[in-house]
């Protein structure tokens, strides 16, 4: 560390102080071509001069960086981040796993000490509350104090890693999620280490990490193995980037918000193809867009399908730091230091791109997006007709307009209110009646004075959620103030939905209680439910007994409204099957309309006492009442005031015991907390690379399969192989809690792997996660199967189709493949981040070579497989051979790419993982 290759180190002063840093413009003064880069790719650039040793960073990883190239070139470059980023879900395995490196070495005689995270690791409790009560002024206390019995032993775990280990952090639950966090107060902009002065980066064990892409700071989403190897000092490696400039002109026409827009530029990209590639943004548009309206955008990177959709530093940037009551002091390093170093937005004219997309802010119009994948834009003024075609296309139900339905008086199924608390059962009185017609669903559920009707396309789930949105504090104003003009038009929400709000942060709320527009979300049941993702993570708690008996009974097609990112198929709830994205205020706004078979632009969305139609139009506010709200409530005490306590809890937190010691001491009876099986008892050296052989397909699936599908964070029931094996421990079913809140209990994880409730396989007759056993024929659990095939030594592969492994960083989506014994994923395409985690669990990526699919070469994964060409000579995307016998004996021969992108990705492989890469390292080092 610290060779000065290109003599670039250099001084700058900043508040009467001096300081080092690695000069860009003294690259460009030496003839190198600095002003073309895009912003992005000077970052890596300094990020590579900086930790430049001759070892792991070279002399060649600089000069590709240098001569970066607009159509990319196939080569690895190296990033060290200046910190890490954790939620609970994925920071409680990855800490499982530091935890047991340390058991590894203090079993082979070395100093457990020795194993620290090297760069800062903040880790946020926010993926672990469930939305169990709602409606009520008590439902906040009530979720966190259920959250705490649920997850006092992870809790305690963590609290421990935060006394025992080194540069470790841990923000206590309900406090806030870890992207708005990052956003509103761990980001800097620009960091000071040591007297040096260099960019804030940050990898983060969560997709959604580019959040902080809005205020400059480049951040993207690993998976836990890649951020544990961040941790432990190791670069990343990927292939350089290319980057994809996103102009925007124009500003937003009045009615229209950044989630509009974001979910534009979703539709956008996805069509132009961003995988794997950075999005950079330039244009006079981003003059009016603030720093909020920019971390919606980058929030929704892996939506894109990009690594970052990066907005350099600017005037914006510097406003919003202020708002949000960084140091005056912070604010002008990152000014003085962005305008010395080439890295303040300026000349983007001078700028090459791969390509560039343009993009009229101005044409912007109101959006939604579902029911399924975020870039599936629907117009609002579109979204009847387009849940109509889906009815119909999807469940081959024919469409009935409501006045054309068996109606009841108005009163009973406009009015009611909310029970006082959740019902744990069915309360006595309720009658559930059903009619079906044309094969469109109506269930009348009677609830004495309070009658209504569930139909497909009726809204169960409202939820105001996600750090998307909820950071943003335009929306959020919004919101309130729609939620304020329902009120005075004696309109309410609909008493089938189930309500929510679930802030990023605590100063939302703060503000929102100065705007007293607290009151009127909570007058339409929008009552805090919590400080955390919720929702947008599946987390939604349990329907109402009677609305979940009329959905599981008569099959209806419910729909859920959220502000957040993902509405991935099962994602929200496992009732719920079509989900909608939408900014907070059509969250309001459809809740009290109570289904989404309506035009909001042109039909009334209520009607009041006296009969009278209210449109959305009436109770939306104009842009000027909202920043009028925003100039008087928003300001830097707020920020300064919740920040100030954010590592410190509540009484709960505080009062956790934890054990001592640096050795984690593991309980054998735990059903949360398990040391991982990777690591003990590690040869020295790593064994000779082998070709799979005579292996069988556990999987056949199809297109756009997601993490979620892999490996669910969400709950699951007695009769899956998880429940089997909780009951099996004594754990009641109401104990289970969820898959995400288990990811430290390798033995719960691997039972979850492809267990989702609506992951296909083809291998079997049923939904979810079922095989059928060759040559048996049986069908059963992919657990139960692959436990067969382990003890007949037999090895499994995965055959499926594009954007294999898309949605959240998931690390146990590649742990559970690799415990399943599955050797193997031959897809059409690759997700990013589960590529890499695959490979860093020693699981070899293959895909078909262009034109291939399983489809295409007949395979019907009944197949035995054999790949050879891995033993010898393997190399970054080698095309190895791959035989298929089917059982007559014919077989089918084809070429596949080793989606090893690296040498190093060799090495990881080689290993079997990368922290077993790691760990030899170290005890080679000993």
């Amino acid at each position: 560390m610290g060779n000065d290759l290109f003599k670039t180190k250099k001084q700058i002063a900043v508040n009467g102080k001096n300081f080092t840093y690695y000069s860009l413009e003294e690259l460009s003064n030496q003839g190198y071509e600095i002003d073309k880069l895009p912003f992005s790719i000077r970052i890596l650039l300094e990020n590579a001069l900086r930790n430049f040793d001759d070892f792991s960073i070279t002399k060649e990883n600089i000069e590709t960086l240098l001569n970066w190239k607009p159509k990319g070139v196939d080569k690895d470059i190296p990033f060290k981040p200046a910190r890490v980023l954790m939620q609970d879900f994925t920071g409680v395995p990855a800490v499982v796993d530091i935890a047991a490196l340390r058991a590894e070495v203090a079993r082979k005689g070395g100093d457990p000490n020795s194993i620290n995270p090297l760069v800062p690791v903040d880790l946020v409790i926010d993926h672990s509350v469930q939305v169990d009560y709602f409606g009520t002024d008590y439902s906040y206390q009530r979720n966190i104090e259920e959250e705490y019995k649920r997850n006092k032993e992870r809790y305690q775990f963590l609290k421990w890693a935060q006394q025992s280990f080194d540069n470790f952090s841990v923000v206590p639950p309900g406090m806030g999620i870890c992207h708005q966090i990052n956003l509103e107060y761990l980001s800097k902009g620009v960091i000071e280490r040591n007297g040096e002065l260099f960019p804030d980066t940050v990898v983060g064990t969560d997709s959604h990490t580019p959040m902080v892409n809005g205020i400059g700071v480049v951040a993207w989403g690993v998976g836990g193995i890649e951020a544990e190897a961040a941790i432990l000092g190791q670069p990343l490696y990927f292939i350089m980037p290319e980057v994809i400039g996103l102009k925007l002109t124009g500003k937003l026409p009045l009615g229209s918000t950044a989630t509009d827009l974001v979910l534009t530029i979703a539709n956008i990209l996805r069509k132009q193809g961003v995988v794997g590639k950075f999005v950079e943004v330039f244009g006079p548009g981003l003059d009016h867009l603030s720093v909020p309206d920019r971390a919606t955008i980058g929030n929704m990177s892996p939506e894109f399908g990009c690594t970052i959709t990066y907005f350099p530093i600017d005037d914006k940037t510097l406003k919003y730091m202020r708002e949000s009551n960084r140091s005056e002091e912070q604010i002008k390093v990152v000014e003085t230091y962005c305008k010395a170093n080439m890295l303040w937005r300026e000349n983007e004219d001078r700028i090459t791109y791969t390509e560039v997309v343009e993009l009229d802010v101005s044409t912007i119009e109101p959006t939604v997006a579902g029911p399924k994948r975020p870039q599936d834009k629907i117009l609002l003024k579109d979204f009847k007709p387009a849940f109509i075609d889906l009815l119909s296309s999807g469940y081959e139900r024919e469409y009935i307009e409501h006045e054309e339905r068996e109606s009841v008086i108005r009163w009973k199924n406009e009015g009611g209110n909310q029970p006082t608390s959740p019902p744990r059962a069915m309360s006595e009185g309720t009658r559930i009646e059903t009619r079906e017609q044309n094969g469109l669903k109506t269930v009348w559920i009677d609830k004495g004075e309070q009658k209504y009707s569930l139909s497909d396309g009726s809204v169960v789930i409202a939820a105001i959620t996600s750090c998307t949105n909820t950071s943003n504090p335009f929306v959020m104003i919004g919101a309130g103030l729609v939620a304020k003009k329902a009120r005075q038009h004696g309109i309410d929400v609909k008493p089938w939905v189930k309500t929510s709000l679930a802030p990023g942060s605590k100063v939302v709320t703060d503000y929102l209680k100065k705007a007293d527009l607290l009151k009127d979300l909570e007058a339409l049941q929008f009552h805090l439910v919590g400080y955390g993702c919720t929702s947008c993570i599946g987390n939604s708690g349990p329907l109402p007994p009677a609305i979940a008996k009329a959905v599981d009974d008569h099959e209806l097609v419910v729909c859920s409204v959220l502000s957040g990112n993902r509405n991935f198929e099962a994602r929200v709830h496992s009732q719920v099957k079509m989900n909608y994205l939408m900014s907070p205020m059509l969250v309001v706004a459809f809740a009290i309309a109570g289904r989404v078979d309506i035009n909001l632009t042109t039909d009334p969305i209520s009607y009041d006492k006296n009969q009278l139609p209210v449109y959305l139009k009436d109770i939306w506010p104009t842009d000027d009442e909202i920043n009028a709200v925003l100039k008087e409530v928003l300001t830097p005490k707020d920020f300064q005031k919740n920040y100030s306590e954010i590592f410190d809890g509540n009484e709960i937190w505080r009062n956790l015991e934890i054990p001592k010691g640096k050795l984690y001491d593991w309980d054998p009876d735990s059903t949360y907390i398990q040391e991982i099986p990777f690591f003990k008892n590690i040869s020295d050296k790593a064994p000779a690379l082998q070709n799979i052989e005579n292996a069988r397909a556990l999987l056949v699936l199809g297109d756009s399969i997601t993490t979620d599908h892999i490996s669910p964070a969400g709950a699951f029931d007695e009769h899956s192989a998880a429940g089997k094996y909780l009951i099996e421990r004594g754990v009641k079913k109401e104990e289970f809690n969820s898959y995400g809140s288990r990811r430290g209990n390798d033995e719960v994880m691997v039972r979850g792997t492809f267990a989702n409730v609506r992951i296909k396989n083809k291998l079997a007759n049923k939904e979810g996660g079922y095989t059928t056993h060759l040559p048996s024929g049986k069908e059963m659990s992919v657990y139960d199967a692959a436990v067969k095939y382990q003890k007949d030594n037999t090895p499994l592969v995965v055959l499926t189709g594009k954007e294999y492994g898309s949605g959240s960083s998931r690390d146990w989506a590649a742990k559970g493949t690799f415990l399943l014994g599955i050797k193997a994923v031959i897809a059409e395409s690759y997700e990013r981040i589960h590529r890499s985690n695959l490979v860093g669990l020693g699981v070899l990526p293959l895909q078909y070579e262009d034109g291939d699919s399983a489809e295409k070469l007949g395979l019907t994964g009944t197949e035995t497989f054999t790949i050879s060409g891995i033993s010898e000579g393997l190399t970054p995307h080698k095309l190895v051979d791959v035989v298929a016998e089917k059982e007559n004996g014919e077989r089918v021969k084809f070429k596949a790419i080793a989606r090893l992108d690296s040498l190093i990705d060799i090495e990881y492989y080689r290993n079997g993982g990368i922290l077993q890469y790691v760990l030899r390292q170290f005890l080679d080092n000993k």
